[in-house]
C-alpha cells in the first residue's frame, strides 16, 4: 500500500482519531468544512480531548504531500489526489426522530467532486441497512460521473469510538470491516488491519456490516431501559436497585447494565435509524422503541422524584434552588450532542425551579448555543442549594464536598449510583 494516500471527511470525535492513527503509516488529509476547527487543528490543539494536544503536534506535517502524517485542510484541492476517501460525519435524528442523512449526503456530494477512477470510499457513519449502496453510492454516481463497482468502490467500517475513553482507543477496538466486491473487501480489510493492532472482522457484505453496527448499540439501549424499569419498580418498593443490581451481578452470566440517562450520538440515536428501516419494511419494531420511550422518559421521570423529595422534606418547590452537576452526555467529556441531562434540567424548570448547571468539562458557550441553557465551570464555595441532582459522574464531583453546598434540609440526588453518603435518593 505505499502508493496510499487516505483522505479523512469529517475531523469530530471519530474522524480525528482515525485521522491520527491512519497518518503514523500514511499521508493523511483530514478534510473538514469547520474553519474554526481546521485552525484549531492546525495549531495543534484537539478541543474533543480525543487526541492530545501532544500526540496531535507530533502527528501534524506543514503540507499536503506523500510523506507521512496528517495534513488538516476545508480546502477540496487538497484531497484531490486522495485515493481512499473515509466518510466520519454525525448520522443524527431530527425532532420527530426521523434520521437525518443530510450530513451523509453533502460529505458523498464533496467525495464525488474529487473521485477518479480506481478510487475507494468507507462510510463510518451509523446508518440503516442499505444506506451506503442505496443511498450514498448514487450520489457518489451523479457527482462523479463514474459508475459504481467499474471506476470505483465503497466500503464499510463503523466506528467504535468510545468518546472520552483513553483505555479503549481506535486501534485496540476490533474493526468490523466489509466493501462493494470481494476483492476491494480485501483491500479495506488490509487497510485497517495496517493500523488496527486489535485486529479486523471481515463482514459477508456491507450491509451486514451496516446491520451490526447498529444493533450493538440497540442492545445497549434495550438492556439500559430494562434496569431503567427495574429502578422504578424497586424505587415504588422502597428497594435500593443497586444493591438488586449487586446481588444479582454474583450469577456468572447477569449483564451488568446499571441504570441512568441514556443519550448521545449512538445509544441514544441508533435504535431509531434502525426502527425507521424496519417500518420501511411494514415491520413495527415494539421493543426497539419501547426501550428508547423508557429511556427517553427518564429525565422527566428524575425531576419528578426530586421534586417528590422536596415535598416530602417540606421544602417550597417553586423557586427554590437546585444544582444540576453535569449537562455532557457522559462522565469525563466534553460532548454535549444528545445529552439528557438537558431533559432532567428542562423538567426542573417546568416545576419553577432556579436550576443550575455545573460543569468543568463542557463549553459553556456550546451549551448556551446548542440547548439555551446557562452552565458553569465552578461554584462559589459558600453557594447553598435546596437541592442538588448529580446527572454526570465527573471525576471532578466525585473530590466535591457536597455537604458545604447543601442547606440544611435539603435533598441530594445521585441519577448515577457513585455518591455513598447522604444520599437522599437515586436510581
Amino acid at each position: 500500500m505505499s502508493s496510499t494516500k487516505i483522505a479523512i471527511i469529517g475531523l469530530g470525535y471519530v474522524g480525528l482519531p482515525l485521522a491520527r492513527l491512519f497518518a503514523t503509516k500514511y499521508p493523511v488529509v483530514g478534510f473538514d468544512i469547520n474553519e474554526k476547527r481546521i485552525k484549531e487543528l492546525q495549531s495543534g490543539v484537539d478541543s474533543t480531548l480525543e487526541v492530545s494536544n501532544e500526540v496531535l503536534q507530533k502527528s501534524l506535517v506543514t503540507k499536503p504531500g506523500n510523506d507521512i502524517g496528517l495534513y488538516c485542510s476545508n480546502d477540496l484541492n487538497e484531497i484531490n489526489d486522495c485515493n481512499y476517501f473515509i466518510v466520519t460525519v454525525p448520522t443524527p435524528v431530527d425532532s420527530t426522530n426521523r434520521p437525518i442523512l443530510t450530513p451523509l449526503f453533502k460529505s458523498s456530494e464533496t467525495v464525488g467532486k474529487v473521485l477518479k477512477k480506481g478510487d475507494t470510499v468507507i462510510y463510518e457513519s451509523t446508518v440503516y441497512p442499505g444506506v451506503t449502496e442505496d443511498e450514498c453510492v448514487p450520489v457518489l454516481e451523479k457527482v462523479s460521473g463514474l459508475t459504481f463497482n467499474k471506476d470505483f468502490y465503497v466500503g464499510y467500517s463503523p466506528e467504535r469510538i468510545n468518546p472520552g475513553d483513553k483505555e479503549h482507543t481506535v486501534e485496540k477496538i476490533l474493526k468490523v470491516t466489509s466493501g462493494s466486491t470481494p476483492e476491494i473487501a480485501i483491500k479495506i480489510d488490509e487497510l485497517y488491519k495496517s493500523v488496527i493492532t486489535a485486529g479486523t472482522f471481515l463482514a459477508s457484505s456491507i450491509k451486514v456490516a451496516e446491520a451490526a453496527k447498529v444493533i450493538e448499540n440497540s442492545q445497549r439501549d434495550i438492556n439500559i431501559a430494562f434496569v431503567n424499569e427495574l429502578a422504578k419498580i424497586f424505587n415504588l418498593m422502597g428497594i435500593d436497585t443497586h444493591d438488586v443490581l449487586e446481588a444479582a451481578g454474583t450469577k456468572w452470566n447477569f449483564l451488568p447494565f446499571k441504570p441512568g440517562l441514556v443519550g448521545g450520538h449512538c445509544i441514544g440515536v441508533d435504535p431509531y435509524y434502525l426502527a425507521q428501516k424496519a417500518q420501511e419494511f411494514g415491520y413495527h419494531p415494539e421493543i426497539i422503541l419501547a426501550g428508547r420511550r423508557m429511556n427517553d422518559g427518564m429525565g422527566k421521570y428524575v425531576a419528578s422524584e426530586v421534586v417528590k423529595l422536596m415535598v416530602q422534606k417540606d421544602i417550597k418547590v417553586k423557586n427554590s434552588k437546585v444544582l444540576v452537576l453535569g449537562i455532557t452526555f457522559k462522565e469525563n467529556c466534553p460532548d454535549v450532542r444528545n445529552t439528557k441531562a438537558v431533559d432532567v434540567i428542562k423538567n426542573l424548570d417546568s416545576y419553577g425551579i432556579e436550576t443550575k448547571v455545573l460543569d468543568p468539562w463542557a463549553k459553556p458557550e456550546e451549551v448556551l448555543h446548542e440547548y439555551n441553557i446557562k452552565s458553569f465551570k465552578d461554584i462559589d464555595s459558600n453557594e447553598q442549594f435546596d437541592a442538588i441532582v448529580l446527572t454526570v459522574s465527573h471525576k471532578e464531583f466525585l473530590e466535591i464536598d457536597l455537604s458545604m453546598h447543601l442547606k440544611e434540609n435539603s435533598v441530594l440526588y445521585d441519577v448515577k449510583g457513585v455518591l455513598t453518603k447522604n444520599v437522599t435518593g437515586r436510581l
